[in-house]
């Protein structure tokens, strides 16, 4: 290589190689992207599956709808089509788009129209891009069509341009890593199509021409298509490039931030940003500052709304704590390197609400350093118009208002009755004592209120001229002033530690609950132990009831639930637990993802595969905050860590109790064959002492030989024994030499000579057989082993033969019979230590095919068994074959 040839980068090469390996996984997408409805999307997405099932790929329909077109009609003829789902809702038999027969029937391609369509309510996701994502997350190919109206990020400038809010949407993080193809046409020719009925039916074709389809309209509609395709074709060209010439990043620096918030002004941020971070090529976050004023309820949703449709749209979601809105967002900032934030102008709403924005945004540009600020116009949705959120925030504000006027009231009694002990300048610190109490219990409005009314009051019924507003002595008139600030000043204050209290003991709650349950997980003593905590704790952290699924591993990808648990899942909350599993997302209640559920289901992962699912039903009315959601995610994060460190300490105590067991049968099968053979060694010797002698009678010598074979018989277990203990222990060291293959099975013929007496073997070794590099010890107890297993099994008078050859650069050495055979389903463990098949004849040990294998895979080769076409059984073994040795030349 030159000193000039630019040097690899191994993060980018380990980046792409990490990218490839997700892209062969999962499936590809292919978008048909039109500016609206009649361009010819469906048309173009079905001539292209034509071609695709013509050149030999696995093609079905999974939804199409052709609107009656008979050109479009005529394409889907000869094309296999999944039937659609019939469902009911509200008396209406509908049809949708069947999810799980297409993904029963896993063909190469799918084709799935109309991306942005909101599914029927009882279907597994809301939206039609979920079914399609889950299909790519199997596998699956697929062609789907899309309108540009119906991309999140551009719903704002659609509704600018046309007047009409788009309801379906689809996330621009769909169509990241999809491949687009505009179906482009020219305005005048779609306004023809809709005048000559192919796009609507003629009653319809009317008022979409007087509504959508104005030629102004589908002029900048085109023009939306025309940039999302160009700024999608830019990033595939860049990364392109960037993995070609391998030049470094190509991307900007530029990282974006968005303030998100519950207002629904936060929808248009979210989308904008998401645009120029498209046009840009950066990475955007969006940033979620906590402060201790409580939400309502509809803010509480709408924040929950917001989050979602950050993620959707890819942004990474972050949230933090700070009183100081200012302060929490540049601290965000800072730690994750945002160069730019985009903040939004401040409305034209009340006097309050402008000023607050005002000093927001002033604040951020004066403390922003050299991070740029965007201030942008956000655009109010028609739908739901922004709810002016009071001056004061109020809570529950009859029962404290009425509070505050009956404190205020007894109060005022009190002030009359010590009026002439005290003074009535006295009595405005009674009133200021009350105002600060009050503070304590109720909310600023309340406070507020009180305050106002309690200087209204002391001036009203106690100062000079009394029964009259009217305040004639300076020194009064500096009193009331200064007594209506500082009661202002004061309770409001109070009313902010009060609040800053209550967050606080939130949050610390949520952090001893967490605490509260690493603690008991980590006192638990065993696996039960571990379930029983989770399930308690988390079912009382959250009032629900909880159940516990975890991967079975005899029976994996099944879920078996904890028999412990305080929820019985019937079939079909187990459907959805094992959903969540198998994608590793929640599903259930609160999510996108089969909501009709009756409870919520996480997968529990702690950084790997789903070790199980985690179950909760809440009571009917309950909701999950932002805060309760983020809690929830920790506590199944936990309970995951905690069930995987359980089970490889499980794991490691079976591998420590398997590993001492095992050399614990080691130590003993080496004492016991040890001890065995001396004495069997001396009855040998024994017996065949007393047969050469010549003294023995003809019964005497008949059990001389009957002690002699059976001492052999003890011999040659003793010996497997000891050859399977030094295989179990790896102490198999062949002593490799060269041997003349005929010599090697004559051998260990005759060494079994005795127990083949009552089988005719045939001999089989073709000519020219090179040596081999063998142990000829091993080799030979090996061939010895299998005819005395063929001798063993099969009755007398069946023949064995033994063959040799050298095919494909390996030495073949088989030992076949006529016997019976094996069983099939016994093939593949033939050869596992003191396996014996179910047919066997009685005795044996299970021993000798072990040994064959360990003899002839410590020596590289492999054996294997299978049943002959004739009948009986034929074990073969392949040796690779060496080169040849060298001959060293003569010398004259």
């Amino acid at each position: 290589m030159s000193d000039d040839a630019p040097q690899r980068n191994p993060d980018l090469l380990l980046a792409t190689i990490q990218r490839e390996e997700a892209a062969q996984k999962r499936g590809r997408l292919k978008v048909f992207l039109g500016m609206s409805p009649g361009v010819g999307k469906t048309y173009a997405m079905l001539d292209a599956a034509r071609r695709e099932l013509a050149a030999g790929r696995d093609v079905v329909i999974g939804y199409v709808e052709t609107h009656g077109r008979k050109e479009t009609d005529a394409l889907t003829v000869g094309l296999p089509q999944i039937p659609r789902r019939a469902l009911e809702h509200r008396g209406i038999a509908l049809t949708e788009f069947d999810l799980d027969a297409t993904l029963t029937r896993k063909p190469q391609l799918a084709l799935v129209d109309e991306l942005a369509h909101t599914n029927a309510p009882g279907s597994r996701h809301p939206k039609r891009w979920q079914d399609v994502a889950e299909l790519l997350d199997a596998g699956i190919d697929v062609l789907t069509t899309l309108n540009v109206q119906h991309v999140e990020s551009r719903a704002d400038t659609v509704l600018q341009v046309t007047g009409s809010e788009i309801r379906e949407t689809v996330p621009d993080s769909i169509l990241d890593d999809a491949v687009i193809e505009l179906v482009d046409l020219p305005p005048a020719e779609l306004m023809q199509r809709l005048h000559e009925g192919k796009v609507y039916l003629p009653e319809r074709a009317t008022a979409a021409a007087q509504n959508f389809f104005r030629e102004a309209n589908l002029t900048a509609l085109r023009e939306l298509a025309l940039r999302l395709v160009a700024d999608h074709v830019g990033v595939d060209t860049r990364e392109q490039r960037r993995m070609q010439t391998d030049a470094g990043p190509w991307k900007t620096s530029v990282r974006l931030m968005v303030a998100l918030s519950p207002s629904p002004l936060s929808a248009s941020l979210l989308r904008w940003t998401r645009r120029l971070a498209d046009g840009l090529q950066a990475q955007w976050l969006a940033v979620y500052v906590e402060t201790s004023r409580p939400l309502a309820d509809a803010e509480q949703s709408r924040l929950t709304s917001n989050l979602g449709l950050a993620r959707q749209l890819g942004a990474e979601v972050i949230t933090t704590s700070d009183e100081d809105l200012v302060q929490g967002l540049l601290r965000a900032a800072r730690e994750h390197n945002a160069t730019q934030i985009v903040f939004g102008k401040p409305g034209s709403g009340s006097w309050l609400d402008a000023w607050r924005g005002r000093s927001l945004l002033h604040r951020l540009v004066q403390a922003s350093g050299d991070i740029d600020v965007l201030v942008v116009r956000a655009d109010k949705p028609e739908a739901e118009p922004p709810a002016r959120r009071p001056i004061i925030h109020i809570e529950s504000q009859t029962t404290q208002y009425l509070s505050a006027l009956g404190v205020v009231a007894a109060v005022t009694l009190l002030g009359l009755g010590i009026q002439r002990w005290i003074g009535y300048q006295a009595v405005a610190l009674v009133y200021l004592s009350a105002v600060v109490l009050l503070a304590m219990f109720v909310g600023r409005g309340p406070n507020l209120f009180a305050a106002t009314l309690t200087a209204l009051c002391w001036n009203f019924l106690f100062v000079p001229p009394i029964f009259t507003f009217r305040i004639t002595g300076f020194h009064d008139t500096m009193l009331f002033g200064m007594y209506f600030l500082v009661a202002l000043a004061t309770g409001q204050l109070t009313a902010k530690l009060r609040l800053q209290q209550q967050a606080e003991r939130q949050r610390e709650q949520r952090v001893s609950a967490l605490y509260q349950l690493t603690r008991e997980l980590a006192g638990a003593g065993d696996f039960p132990q571990v379930l029983s905590v989770a399930i308690r704790e988390v079912g009382a952290a959250f009032e629900a009831d909880v159940a516990l699924l975890l991967r079975d591993p005899d029976a994996d990808p099944q879920l078996t639930a904890y028999p412990s648990g305080r929820w019985v899942l019937d079939a079909k909350e187990e459907s959805v637990a094992f959903w969540a599993f198998q994608h590793d997302q929640p599903a259930g209640r609160f999510t996108d993802t089969l909501p009709q559920a009756a409870g919520l289901h996480l997968p529990l992962n702690s950084g790997g595969k789903p070790c199980g699912v985690i179950a909760l039903r809440f009571d009917s009315g309950k909701t999950l905050s932002v805060q309760q959601r983020s809690l929830l995610d920790s506590f199944a994060r936990q309970i995951a860590l905690v069930i995987d460190r359980q089970r490889l300490r499980d794991s490691e105590i079976n591998s420590k109790m398997l590993a001492q067991s095992e050399q614990l049968g080691r130590t003993l099968l080496n004492s016991v064959s040890h001890e065995l053979r001396t004495p069997i060694a001396a009855i040998t010797s024994a017996a065949s002492g007393l047969r050469e002698s010549g003294t023995l009678t003809s019964a005497q010598e008949n059990l001389a030989a009957e002690i002699e074979s059976a001492s052999a018989r003890l011999n040659r277990l003793v010996q497997s024994l000891l050859s399977a203990a030094r295989i179990q222990s790896g102490q198999i060291k062949p002593k490799l030499d060269w041997c003349d293959v005929p010599d090697l099975a004559q051998v260990a013929r005759r060494g079994v000579e005795n127990l083949l007496v009552d089988h005719p073997v045939t001999t089989r070794i073709a000519s020219g057989l090179p040596l081999m590099k063998l142990d000829f010890v091993l080799m030979e107890q090996a061939l010895a082993n299998l005819l005395v297993n063929a001798a063993t099994h099969t009755s007398a008078g069946t023949p064995i033969e033994i063959g040799a050859l050298v095919e494909g650069g390996e030495l073949i050495l088989e030992v076949a019979d006529r016997g019976p055979g094996l069983p099939v389903n016994e093939l593949e463990r033939v050869f596992d230590l003191f396996h014996r098949t179910t047919d066997a004849k009685p005795g044996g040990t299970g021993l000798g095919l072990a040994i064959v294998k360990g003899f002839v895979e410590a020596q590289g080769g492999r054996v294997q068994a299978a049943n002959r076409a004739g009948g009986g059984a034929i074990f073969t073994i392949r040796l690779p074959v060496p080169d040849a040795p060298s001959v060293p030349e003569e010398t004259t």
